[in-house]
């Protein structure tokens, strides 16, 4: 296991996975509570993974996912599903909040605050999902480099396909696949490309 400025300073993104070496479940399991510690709007959490580990899925994913080899070769990849309609009253994430002496009409407030206001356009509740389903996303890269496991994420994918493929319907949008893995030694891993920092990126007002 490592520190968190080992972690981001090792995590990687792999092009070549180890198609001999598994992850076992309870890695990814691990993997995955950790992450799931990320935080979302109002914890509602609008996200589910579907974990592509079988060659009849890899083969199906491959299919509508242009073809890269790194989704047949990854033990496992990581469909990420953010959902549009989570900010919705019957979504049981937003009753956690009793849990904590929040009460009800406080919430029913929240609920209606976000129906009406936050994500009352199909745009809004599209952004909702993504952006929520973003950060768990990253959260995985990083929860899967500090128990050793590399990763990769990807964008190239026929949406409506892989939909149509694995049964997702259209009040969902699919985020992002994440490979996890072991890199394969015999391959070179290509050079990390120069990243811009705090003089570059931030603005100070």
């Amino acid at each position: 296991m490592k520190d968190l400025k080992e972690v981001f300073e090792e995590r990687r993104s792999v092009n070549f996975f180890d198609k001999n070496k598994e992850l076992d479940e309870e890695t990814l399991k691990k993997i995955i509570d950790l992450a799931a510690l990320t935080p979302s709007a109002f914890n509602l959490q609008p996200w589910e993974i579907i974990a592509v580990k079988s060659k009849e899925a890899k083969e199906k994913l491959y299919d509508v996912a242009l073809k890269q080899p790194k989704i047949l070769d990854a033990p496992v990849t990581l469909i990420m599903i953010g959902d549009k309609n989570a900010y919705k009253e019957d979504n049981p994430a937003w009753w956690y909040m009793r849990d904590v002496g929040i009460p009800d009409d406080k919430i029913q407030g929240s609920i209606d605050f976000a129906k009406n206001m936050l994500y009352n356009t199909d745009l809004k509740a599209n952004n909702f999902a993504v952006r929520n389903t973003s950060l768990l996303s990253m959260s995985i890269m990083y929860a899967a480099k500090y128990y050793g496991v590399d990763s990769h994420s990807m964008i190239g994918f026929e949406e409506d396909k892989l939909k149509e493929a694995f049964g997702i319907p259209d009040d969902k949008v699919v985020v992002m696949l994440i490979s996890l893995g072991y890199f394969d030694e015999s391959k070179t891993l290509y050079p990390r490309l120069k990243r811009n920092g705090y003089e570059k990126i931030v603005k100070v007002l």
